[in-house]
């Protein structure tokens, strides 16, 4: 167990706090943690068909280029998990869903962040509307899934939760965990 000593700096946003402590170690050292409080998100492999997927290009300010990835965003105070895969698979595709599965959820900055992203499986695909969101997204694609699968082997995608969800996704599809009747 780590004791925190007192706070050294600390950062506001809209959507997430992060704060610099000093913190003594169960052997009696002294270090500093970081530690950002982060809402729950969402990630969506949306597929339109048993071969075909969802994607969305957007740039990634952090990492300074543009990424091809899953859906997803952050769940609103006081808004379901589920309800938050929904509306960002709306808000970014323009697509609704006839059904909606949790498969996993993990921390994906354990390290340092509070953050956890829960991957939702969505079949029944029905676009909407062609308004993508022109903020965050530059472009979205029905991209094949054995092509999303080479580019995740290649390297080309790199994205945390689209390669987890994927991987996820074909390990238990392949372990019958993920019947048919996600795509009926």
């Amino acid at each position: 167990m780590e004791e925190t000593i007192r706070t050294l700096a600390m950062l506001k946003a809209r959507h997430f706090s992060a704060r610099l402590d000093a913190v003594r170690l169960r052997t009696g050292k002294i270090t500093e943690r970081i530690k950002i409080e982060h809402p729950e998100a969402a990630a969506i492999l949306a597929f339109q068909d048993r071969d075909n997927i969802l994607m969305v290009r957007q740039w990634r300010y952090a990492i300074g280029c543009e990424t091809l990835e899953i859906p997803a965003g952050k769940v609103d105070p006081g808004e379901a998990v589920e309800a938050c895969a929904r509306r960002e698979l709306f808000e970014e595709t323009g697509y609704r869903a006839a059904r909606m599965t949790e498969i996993f959820n993990y921390f994906p900055a354990i390290g340092y962040a509070n953050e956890v992203i829960r991957i939702f499986v969505a079949t029944g695909l029905e676009r909407i509307s062609d308004r993508e969101d022109k903020d965050e997204i530059s472009r979205v694609e029905l991209v094949g899934l054995e092509d999303v699968y080479g580019r995740v082997t290649r390297g080309e995608i790199r994205d945390g939760k689209t390669v987890i969800g994927l991987s996820l996704f074909r390990a238990k599809l392949e372990k019958g965990e993920i019947q048919d009747r996600f795509f009926s």
